[in-house]
């Protein structure tokens, strides 16, 4: 097939309502007194878009969500989060056969700063059609967009796109997009596909994954969502103070029994190791996956003792507010060595190695460093599930991430305990620090079912950051081990 073109809204993606992503804009980009406002005004829109009006009710959401807020900052939220909650809405069938045309083409009624890293970097799209924010000298939006972006206009820029050709085929839903519909020699409504864009609809392709994702919401937020946010965040605040005030007061030995009193719950499988018995030359090395920066004080609450937590870059905060010792390292590698062999020294030590967290069902690449250094090694598998809140971010002030965490309403923590690894799985078999390394990633990823990468800290904010530096792409059937570097 020579050429696609196809409407986002309803089509690639099932949602037809763009609400919900301007929604995230103004959550994100601006914050919660914006994304209130346009949650207020979600009845006009609505009624506008019943009365015919619908364009007229895209502006003014557009409007309400982009003016006056950087324009960086919009390029920000359109990179780092919308593509997990369009990835979540997209149409596979629909897709799929967008993906077979070799000239792929996007029309859209959101702003194109919202859509085109997503279209072309998951999607695989060529070229998107959507309306152009205005914006000032100063770079802030105006919240206006250029006139003429609605309506005709669409079907004259797709026809001045492919000038005297006719795109092959078109993919929408035929009472709304008939603007773009009528100049393809074919049309198709996505939900209807004939005999043979239906073949190709059930073949095995799936659209680039995003890894890495940024944000505070976890659901995508429509009026029914956003509304319950809100009206949670009052309750949530005070809970969340409760639950940081009780896990700063309470003994470490009464705290796992507390957990369950103010609605959050820990389940722990396998068998936790006994404390260092007295006269122990050296202390145990808890080797935990990163989901949040609670995993420390969450290890430290199940084995009912306060164990110090390796850390590279925790705000002061954060520091204050933690309920365990905190060893600050500095990246330099004989430097970090000395700490966490001083540390060992005097007791247990809790490290992530895989140095951020990632949302995603993956464990990224393990630095060695730890497996130099001691061969009491205890993997641990952490795992958290929360219902509104992120309880990590890249681009906020991570300083709030524990009271983010709490202020959900039932936030789960899952901690696996593996056996302590045999002497001959270590560095003293003569094993190499990257072998271990990689082994105690790979059965960690086993017990969580999840995969493992080569991805890195780096990698996770080179690609948020929008950067152009290339990087390792995950294969289709795996996430593949490289040789791992501290």
């Amino acid at each position: 097939m020579e050429s696609v073109v196809s409407s986002l809204e309803g089509t690639l993606l099932k949602n037809n309502d763009p609400f919900s992503y301007f929604m995230l804009v103004a959550y994100e980009a601006s914050g919660l007194i914006r994304f209130t406002f346009l949650l207020l005004l979600w009845p006009v829109i609505r009624l506008l878009d019943v009365c015919g009006k619908g364009d007229v009710g895209v502006k003014l959401a557009i409007f309400v969500a982009t003016a006056g807020v950087p324009i960086s900052e919009i390029e920000s939220v359109a990179r780092a989060v919308l593509p997990k909650f369009y990835l979540d809405d997209l149409d596979l069938d629909a897709w799929r056969v967008f993906n077979s045309g070799e000239r792929r083409v996007v029309v859209t009624k959101m702003p194109r700063v919202m859509v085109g890293h997503f279209v072309r970097e998951h999607l695989r799209a060529d070229d998107v059609v959507g309306s152009e924010l205005r914006v000032t000298r100063f770079r802030l939006a105006t919240g206006l967009v250029q006139v003429g972006d609605f309506d005709a206009s669409i079907g004259d820029r797709i026809a001045a796109m492919f000038e005297d050709k006719q795109p092959s085929l078109g993919l929408g839903r035929c009472h709304y997009d008939s603007s773009f519909l009528s100049l393809c020699k074919e049309q198709v409504s996505a939900p209807y596909l004939n005999k043979n864009q239906k073949h190709i609809a059930d073949q095995e392709i799936l659209p680039e994954p995003v890894i890495f994702h940024d944000g505070r919401l976890v659901q995508r937020p429509t009026p029914s969502v956003a509304l319950s946010i809100l009206l949670w965040i009052p309750f949530g605040i005070i809970i969340a103070i409760v639950r940081l005030i009780t896990g700063n007061v309470v003994p470490p030995w009464l705290a796992r029994n507390v957990t369950s009193i103010f609605v959050w719950r820990l389940v722990v499988r396998g068998i936790p190791p006994s404390p260092p018995s007295q006269g122990s030359s050296t202390g145990v090395l808890f080797v935990c996956t990163h989901r949040s920066l609670m995993d420390p004080v969450v290890l430290s609450t199940v084995l009912q003792r306060k164990i110090p937590a390796v850390t590279y870059s925790l705000s002061r905060l954060s520091e204050f507010l933690s309920p365990i010792p905190t060893v600050r390292l500095t990246r330099n590698r004989q430097v970090d060595a000395e700490r966490i062999k001083k540390e060992l020294s005097e007791g247990d030590l809790v490290i992530c190695p895989e140095g951020t967290t990632c949302r995603e069902p993956i464990l990224l690449r393990f630095s060695a460093l730890f497996a130099e250094l001691t061969d009491r090694i205890v993997p641990v598998a952490m795992n958290c599930r929360v219902g509104f809140f992120h309880a990590t971010t890249a681009r906020g002030w991570k300083g709030l991430d524990p009271i983010f965490f709490f202020m959900n309403p039932n936030p789960i923590y899952e901690v696996t305990f593996m056996n302590q690894l045999p002497v001959e799985a270590t560095c003293s078999s003569g094993k190499s620090p990257e072998d271990v390394a990689n082994y105690v990633q790979r059965i960690l990823a086993a017990s969580l079912g999840f995969e493992c990468t080569n991805f890195t800290r780096k990698d996770k904010y080179k690609i948020l950051a929008g950067s152009d530096g290339t990087i390792d792409q995950p294969k289709k059937n795996g996430l593949n081990i490289n040789k791992v570097v501290a």
